[in-house]
């Protein structure tokens, strides 16, 4: 014999309904939220990388017109310093010779250090490989 009152089961049943409701009421509310805020992230991320890339392109383009600069600077420079070395030596062609000279010494110093900076084992990341290697024997001796 079952001796429950059947108004304090419907009761109980109504509340456990309120309950489920409530708890899927909210699981929807934090999926809401969720998407929100990654909705909002996402812009946030955009409008920060935008602002990246123009500053990037500013400096780029900053770089290039220096660039411009030093290279009109270096032919001032270097007729300058071609006059006033054809005063000293007293020949004008003498001067320019001198001169020249010194900057194809340092163009190929330049070239050769360049050069050496690109070889292909200056791109292999050795770094890398060493504490790869280092992670596969740590890994290799948990499991012995």
């Amino acid at each position: 014999m079952d001796h429950r009152d059947p108004q304090l089961d419907a009761e109980a049943a109504r509340r456990a309904a309120r309950e489920n409701a409530s708890i899927q009421s909210l699981v929807a509310e934090a999926l809401r939220e969720a998407t929100d805020l990654a909705r909002k992230e996402v812009a946030l991320f955009r409008s920060e990388m935008s602002h990246n890339v123009k500053l990037l392109v500013a400096g780029i383009v900053a770089l290039m017109a220096s660039s411009v600069f030093a290279i009109a600077t270096l032919i001032l420079l270097t007729d300058a310093f071609v006059d006033w070395l054809a005063v000293v030596v007293g020949s004008d062609a003498l001067a320019s010779l001198i001169v020249a000279g010194v900057m194809l010494v340092i163009t190929l110093a330049l070239i050769l250090y360049g050069r050496s900076k690109l070889s292909s084992a200056t791109l292999e990341p050795t770094h890398t490989i060493r504490s790869v290697e280092r992670d596969a024997d740590v890994v290799s001796h948990r499991r012995h």
